[in-house]
């Protein structure tokens, strides 16, 4: 397949999840054993890049936007291409990838507020995670967007 430099970015959100001692919350995909990642998804048309952040967040986890606080974002948009062989199968072949903002959340709740069991899950489970771990288990094509996240957003967490 070749590549499609030709298509645009899809607008999406990205959640550093993180607790007091600054481990951050990551799940395993339930369609890719192995791949780890924080919550992310698109924004709706309309919709603010943080009540994205904040819908997906409970979407993913089953965290209330009660349970958290909102610390910082990402000053600009990331973005990452999808490896050729995946352009033309996500997004129904759309997008090239995704350009997002990121957005750090304090976790103030306990791990028993923390559901993965969604009515449309993502995760197969999840724990916490430092984030040199977390850049090293996630899937090679993100591994850039997740270290220009913690080079902004770590010296925070």
């Amino acid at each position: 397949m070749q590549d499609r430099t030709d298509l645009p970015y899809r607008p999406c959100v990205g959640v550093v999840l993180a607790r007091p001692d600054g481990h951050v919350f990551a799940g395993q995909r339930i369609d890719t054993p192995g791949a780890w990642q924080m919550p992310q998804g698109g924004i709706d048309p309309g919709e603010s890049a943080r009540a994205a952040a904040l819908r997906e967040l409970e979407e993913e986890t089953g965290v209330s936007g009660a349970l958290v606080t909102v610390e910082a974002q990402t000053r600009d948009w990331l973005t990452y291409d999808l490896p050729p062989e995946l352009q033309g199968r996500v997004w129904k072949g759309r997008f090239r990838g995704q350009k997002q903002q990121w957005f750090l959340l304090r976790f103030a709740g306990a791990d028993e507020d923390i559901t993965i069991a969604t009515a449309h899950p993502e995760f197969s489970v999840w724990q916490w995670m430092k984030p040199e771990a977390l850049i090293a288990a996630i899937v090679p094509f993100k591994r850039g967007v997740y270290e220009q996240v913690f080079a902004e957003l770590g010296p925070q967490l």
